[in-house]
């Protein structure tokens, strides 16, 4: 499968009359693009209002709580639309041209129903912990309707969000791109023809899928419905995988990581020179042991058939999933085949505490992405975007954490992308 992603860098956004992509800034007629949100029926039904806001780099803004972030693209050429099975109809994605608005985003927040969400800060020292401080944002705040349930609302704040980014990515079909990156993969046979001497990679990309708003989607199909199997990877840089996610911010993975995985970005930078980019292989992370088990058996079993010779593991979460890591791990070890795997720590505020809630010798190759128990201090900013009232509620918070005087102390488990797990960040551990 062969992918040209068209990048189109957006240096600025403004609010205008009309709705454009011009000289790389990115021009929002505000009520337009909400008019199009809202002509989804579940969204009429459970968001009361909606407004949108502009975070730049550098401002003194805080964005919280943030429920999701989303890179705006278009197919230009080939199957499928943004999103498939969730905004476009379901086609296989992954070939053909995409535009891609680089350098912004789309950003859902607002009020919550009690729920995990996170922070992102445009300057101070919380903006180190998180990529997005650098984007330009552009924001939709949403309100619930009175009453709503949480599992409603969720759905549709999500599809505002991915609706908001569809409206936007649109007005790049006929922009001229700045830069043309191309990815392609082979099938089995043809690749090991092609690269007959280099050793055979895959990555296994866990999905956070234990439920009760703990969801990812596969070309909109919740993923703990799904057994293990195989997905191009151009198909995951395609928009076939969103976030459903209302997990801890510093680990979620949003869909603008899923976009962006930096595992699929690496592995393609050395398909063809050090390695053969098989494939990747999706599983989920369930709660019950069975399914845990089977899912496992599922993702060994799908690498012994590869004829693999490596792969990289990426979990999302922390505690349960750790139980998935450890035994997809394991697994694939006893098969005979190397594995890597990517996770965080949540070690405690000292450090000394275990950092995984599972473990075996056989998962010796580890890379982390930082502890999500460390405490920062974030201080007080001029503007925020959304509400503070969720700060003290929000995992890595606690009673107090808001204080008087504007500062916030937490851990910085409450920063979106802080310790993601396929190491989109800036921390690490020697």
């Amino acid at each position: 499968m062969k992918l040209e992603l068209g990048l189109i860098q957006i240096k600025d956004i403004q609010f205008s009359k009309e709705c454009k992509v011009e000289n790389g800034t990115l021009f929002v007629n505000a009520d337009e693009v909400k008019t199009f949100v809202f002509g989804d029926d579940d969204v009429k039904a459970c968001v009361k209002d909606a407004h949108f806001d502009i975070a730049k780099p550098g401002e003194s803004v805080r964005i919280t709580p943030v429920k999701d972030v989303i890179e705006p693209r278009v197919k230009v050429e080939g199957p499928g639309g943004e999103f498939p099975g969730v905004i476009a109809k379901v086609d296989t994605v992954g070939t053909g041209k995409t535009h891609v608005l680089k350098g912004m985003a789309v950003v859902t927040a607002g009020k919550i129903v009690g729920f995990q969400e996170g922070v992102i800060d445009m300057s101070g020292p919380g903006a180190a912990y998180t990529d997005f401080s650098k984007l330009l944002n552009l924001v939709l705040v949403c309100d619930p309707v009175e009453g709503v349930h949480q599992h409603e609302y969720e759905h549709a704040v999500r599809m505002a969000g991915l609706r908001a980014a569809s409206f936007v990515g649109e007005l790049a079909r006929n922009v001229k791109p700045d830069e043309v990156k191309t990815y392609e993969t082979y099938g089995i046979k043809e690749g090991m023809e092609k690269f007959p001497n280099l050793p055979r990679v895959a990555y296994v990309h866990m999905l956070q899928s234990q439920g009760l708003l703990h969801d990812t989607y596969v070309y909109g199909v919740d993923a703990k419905k799904s057994l293990t199997t195989i997905i191009n990877p151009t198909e995951v840089m395609d928009g076939a995988i969103i976030s459903g996610n209302c997990v801890s911010a510093c680990d979620k993975n949003t869909t603008y990581h899923h976009q962006n995985n930096p595992v699929v970005e690496d592995l393609f930078a050395e398909h063809g020179k050090t390695l053969n980019y098989v494939c990747n292989i999706i599983t989920n992370e369930n709660v019950y042991l069975a399914d845990k088990m089977r899912s496992s058996d599922w993702t060994a079993k799908l690498c012994r058939l590869l004829d693999l010779d490596g792969v990289v593991v990426s979990q999302e979460g922390f505690g349960n999933p750790d139980t998935d890591l450890i035994m997809n791990t394991k697994k694939i070890e006893l098969a005979g085949i190397k594995t890597t795997i990517i996770t965080d720590e949540y070690a405690g505020q000292d450090g000394k505490s275990q950092s995984l809630a599972d473990a075996d010798p056989l998962a010796d190759a580890v890379v982390t992405g930082g502890n999500a128990n460390e405490v920062i201090i974030l201080p007080k900013m001029d503007k925020v975007i959304g509400t503070l009232d969720y700060v003290d509620k929000i995992a890595g918070g606690h009673a107090g954490s808001l204080r008087a005087d504007g500062t916030i102390e937490a851990e910085i488990q409450v920063i979106t992308g802080a310790t993601n797990e396929m190491g989109f960040g800036r921390l690490s551990a020697r």
